[in-house]
């Protein structure tokens, strides 16, 4: 395009073709952007490339934290948990612990069982880390001692996570064709229909009584028939197996041959012969009560309505449920109904996938299998779609980045005017889908904290084009005219600094990129982000800025602005910003001492900033609070407690939720996990399915539809749920989802002993520890991986009357454990069935709950004259014995592990004062010093023996419950 020939010549173009000619290779690119339509092209390519990365880019709420975790399941029956210990747990550590790249080796070791948890250092490559863990097993089998009956891996993955949840629930309380039965059945049918969802990985199905196939049997007809236990195992088993046996031909004919018979329904196990009494077959059928319908109850799991039911605007939303309309506002009230049996299915997405695309294919599908295979007075609520949530997060921050994008334009119009702010204003869209492209590029997934860094370099992004046009203005506005050699002058002017600010910026990110633990990928989205943002920003003000600056400015009237140097100083001299500043700058320029002072001053005021919070006037925090959809409760009872009081204790908590006008709904899971989520994976949350282990998850109204935050609503209902809960003699702990990578706690304590210390020691230290958390002010839900004294009942056999009877302890075992958990004996051929219908062999449960009961077992003498059947009271004995602490170790040293939680106070202000309080507290089996809080194993202060940290890197507990 060329230059308007009527402007005039001025005495300053001499020197303009002096720098144009002078330039180096940066001028090069400026010119040849300038002179040229590289620069609309750029810009168009980079729109079109930032819109495509927008769309094409997996959205997440949370950065994707790779951090290579694998569980591996001992099973080494017979062993004490001191046995496990030092035969299996300790050298399979010491192996595991010699692998390249594992950080921590955990352990809990147990009676008859262990679980070895190894993790490697985050961000350590998946799949060479799990080969290498295989590998390492591998070759260590020759060290297995005897005991060990076998081990299984299992690689631990944020993929595990489910995405969405679908909750099956009936509408009325006890309605028959909602039973649990009838709703696991149910759940089995659209989890196989669900699992076909492209991207879709696991699918898992929680609560419900399946179907099995169980002969409960009768003690006294098999006794009369001259008939074990064991008998009747043996002989269900041999009866139900077909098996080919080759082919033959006949008739020109190849016809496979197969021998066997198989049970197909419950007919058939009643027809199966067990045993000859009298000179007769006897069946099944007559000496058991055969049943085909539900498992017996292991677990409970309920789902019920809060008053905020309704308030949710999404169809999908958590809360909702799937295909029918919301309650009026005026029935929301009424929503508080009891809370019914219920069946939670989850699904997971695959490695990579969006999880926005998945969780609506998913909806999409379970809308259309609802009115399919769920039949009328049957819902199926959405109780997480974390594809909904994560959308949300991601669309928030866009309107924010938007927002934010108008307030600068108009601040620059009213400072530099239209022109200059549109050339402002399209470098921001331009730089931000470069940026977009290399996160896209680099395998980031757009997330709140990639979209955080966006918006917090946007301030940061437009000072380079700010500078490069106001600059080019001013220079064309002093030579009173427009031209490309002008331009090039004046973005030649400003280049130094410019570069110098962007690359200053850039090193102030970089150290992000260092920062260890989990943390570190997690904000790995931002330290790569805003260095990018402004290597981007410095290209757009070196590419597009001058050529649209050049194209936009040159049509206003330069001619007409009769400016030179001197009329310019003389305009700054007469503005208000030069009448305010000028004073208070001029002393510090004109004298040495007053200019040291001042800057005395500001090293002082910097070093008091600093000292704000040493002195505790500003909260030391990683992250700030979230404002979550949903809240967590953990119900923990002392270990020993049965699943009827655990699940009492949670309907009363159940009735205080329902009182609380922000929650949509709950669901309840007793003596079985809930679906996890990110927390609760790092946590192990997975490992609780024990009796006195229970979960609660909440979920609320939107945070627009609420005042208070979840975590100013966790701080409010707090004391109410811990007082209920207290009263029902267990243990609330409410958990808020992080804002950033999960830790175990907020406040943990590793307590370790020397090598000949006991580990009674280490949990009355552990004890002691949290006795003094408790105590600290703003500390809340105190625990610890000490168990609680209970019993397990035990049969000692008569070695001799055994002997005599001709009765192994082996053939014992099998019994008792026949006898009270059932044994499975094969499946049924039913191939209608979406999961494995078992076959059961147990007494009925009125014959199996006392010790007595038991010893009316009979078993069968191996023994040649033996007496044909033998009781277990004429061989043995019960005991009630205390039952053994879970042995726990880190690193190859045994610890013992104190948590607490923190409500209104920061945990660093905690962790202090406890660290240096140097109160003598005598405790039993501890000796005490002057020195304060001792290590249990040896007369030092705990602090120098253990330490204290901000979550992180700390195993789990599934006797207490807690992790």
């Amino acid at each position: 395009m060329s230059e308007a020939p009527s402007q005039p010549h001025t005495p300053h173009e001499p020197h303009v073709v002096a720098e144009h000619a002078r330039g180096g290779w940066i001028n090069g690119i400026v010119r040849t952007f300038l002179h040229s339509n590289l620069s609309l092209i750029l810009l168009v390519i980079s729109i079109a490339v930032g819109a495509a990365a927008l769309l094409i880019t997996p959205r997440e709420e949370d950065p994707q934290i790779v951090v290579p975790l694998a569980d591996i399941y001992v099973t080494a029956p017979g062993l004490s948990a001191q046995e496990v210990e030092r035969l299996v747990t300790t050298p399979l550590e010491r192996v595991l612990y010699q692998i390249d790249g594992v950080e921590y080796v955990y352990s809990m070791s147990r009676p008859d069982s262990a679980i070895v948890t190894v993790r490697f250092y985050v961000g350590q490559d998946r799949e060479r880390s799990l080969v290498r863990l295989f590998k390492k097993l591998e070759e260590s089998k020759d060290l297995v001692p005897p005991s060990v009956a076998g081990w299984v891996m299992k690689p631990v993955e944020i993929d595990d996570v489910p995405v969405v949840t679908l909750t099956l629930r009936g509408r009325v309380p006890d309605a028959p064709s909602s039973d649990e039965h009838t709703l696991r059945r149910i759940a089995e049918e659209a989890a196989a229909r669900l699992a076909v969802v492209e991207d879709t990985s696991r699918v898992t199905i929680t609560g419900g009584l399946p179907r099995t196939l169980t002969a409960y049997l009768d003690r006294e007809a098999i006794a009369g028939r001259d008939l074990a236990m064991l008998d009747i195992q043996r002989a269900v088993q041999a009866s139900n197996t077909t098996a080919p046996a080759g082919d033959v031909q006949h008739d020109d004919t190849n016809i496979v041959v197969r021998a066997g018979s198989v049970v197909r329904d419950a007919a058939d196990l009643g027809n199966l012969v067990v045993g000859v009494s009298d000179g007769r077959p006897v069946f099944l059928r007559e000496v058991a009560r055969i049943e085909d319908g539900p498992a017996e109850r292991s677990a409970y799991v309920r789902h019920g309505w809060g008053t905020g039911r309704g308030f949710e605007a999404h169809p999908h939303s958590a809360g909702t449920v799937l295909g029918a309309p919301e309650p009026a506002p005026e029935a929301r009230t009424r929503a508080n109904d009891t809370p019914v049996p219920a069946v939670t299915i989850a699904i997971a997405k695959k490695k990579g996938t969006n999880a926005v695309h998945v969780s609506e294919a998913v909806l999409r599908e379970a809308e259309r299998i609802r009115s399919e295979i769920v039949p009328d007075g049957i819902d199926m609520v959405v109780t997480r779609n974390s594809g909904l949530t994560a959308d949300e997060k991601v669309s928030e921050l866009v309107e924010g980045l938007w927002v934010a994008i108008l307030i600068v334009v108009a601040l620059l119009t009213i400072g530099l005017g239209w022109r200059e702010s549109l050339v402002v204003a399209v470098a921001v869209p331009v730089v931000f889908g470069l940026t977009l492209a290399v996160n896209l590029v680099a395998g980031y997934t757009i997330n709140r904290v990639t979209l955080f860094a966006l918006i917090l370099s946007l301030g940061l992004l437009v000072d380079d084009p700010i500078v490069d046009v106001e600059n080019i203005a001013r220079h064309f506005s002093l030579r009173r005219r427009a031209s490309r050699a002008i331009t090039l002058e004046a973005v030649s002017e400003i280049r130094p600094p410019l570069i110098s600010a962007t690359l200053a910026v850039i090193a102030s990110f970089l150290p992000l990129f260092f920062i260890t633990g989990m943390m570190g990928p997690y904000m790995r989205p931002m330290a790569l982000n805003v260095p990018v943002t402004m290597v981007m920003s410095m290209v757009v003000a070196f590419t597009i800025t001058p050529w649209l600056a050049f194209h936009l400015l040159k049509r206003r009237n330069w001619a007409s602005a009769d400016h030179s140097h001197d009329d310019e100083f003389a305009a700054a001299r007469s503005s208000t910003q030069y009448r305010i500043l000028r004073p208070l700058l001029q002393p510090l320029l004109k004298s040495r001492p007053k200019a040291w002072f001042f800057l005395a001053v500001v090293v002082v005021l910097t070093g008091a900033a600093a000292m704000l919070a040493a002195f505790r006037q500003v909260p030391l925090k990683m992250l700030p609070f979230d404002n979550k959809a949903e809240i967590l409760l953990l119900v923990n009872g002392d270990e020993g407690a049965t699943l009827e009081r655990t699940d009492a204790a949670v309907r009363q908590l159940e009735t205080a939720l329902r009182q609380v006008p922000e929650v949509t709904d709950y669901t309840s899971y007793i003596g079985t996990p809930s679906p996890i989520d990110f927390n609760g994976l790092v946590r192990h949350y997975y490992l609780r399915t024990m009796a006195h282990q229970a979960e609660i998850r909440v979920n609320l109204v939107g945070k627009k539809a609420r005042r208070d935050a979840s975590h100013t609503l966790g701080l409010r209902e707090r004391n109410r749920l811990t007082e209920i809960a207290h009263k029902a003699s267990v243990r609330l702990k409410i958990v808020e989802l992080p804002p950033g990578p999960p830790v175990i706690d907020t406040i943990a304590a590793e307590v370790y002993g020397n090598d000949d210390a006991s580990y009674a020691a280490l949990c009355d230290a552990a004890e002691l520890v949290k006795t003094r958390l408790a105590a600290e002010p703003g500390v809340v839900e105190p625990d610890d991986t000490v168990e609680a004294a209970h019993r397990d009942l035990l049969f000692i056999p008569d070695q001799e009357k055994a002997a005599l009877s001709g009765i192994s302890v082996a053939d014992v075992a099998a019994t008792v454990r026949s006898a009270i958990s059932g044994a499975e004996v094969g499946t049924v051929h039913a191939p209608a069935e979406r999961q494995p219908l078992l076959i059961l062999v147990r007494l009925p449960m009125a014959e199996r709950s006392s010790a007595a009961d038991l010893s009316r077992i009979q078993v069968r003498p191996q023994a040649p004259g033996a007496a044909s059947l033998v009781s277990l009271g004429e061989i043995g004995r019960w005991e009630l014995r205390p039952a053994e602490q879970t042995i726990y170790h880190k690193n190859l040293r045994r610890v013992a592990y104190t948590f607490a939680e923190t409500a209104g106070r920061p945990p660093a202000d905690v962790i202090v004062d406890v660290m240096h309080d140097q109160t003598p507290t005598p405790t039993a089996g501890a000796t005490t010093t002057p020195g304060g809080w001792l290590d249990a194993s040896h007369p030092r202060p705990i602090a120098g023996r253990s330490h204290l940290m901000l979550g992180g890197g700390i195993p789990w507990n599934t006797a207490k419950g807690t992790r």
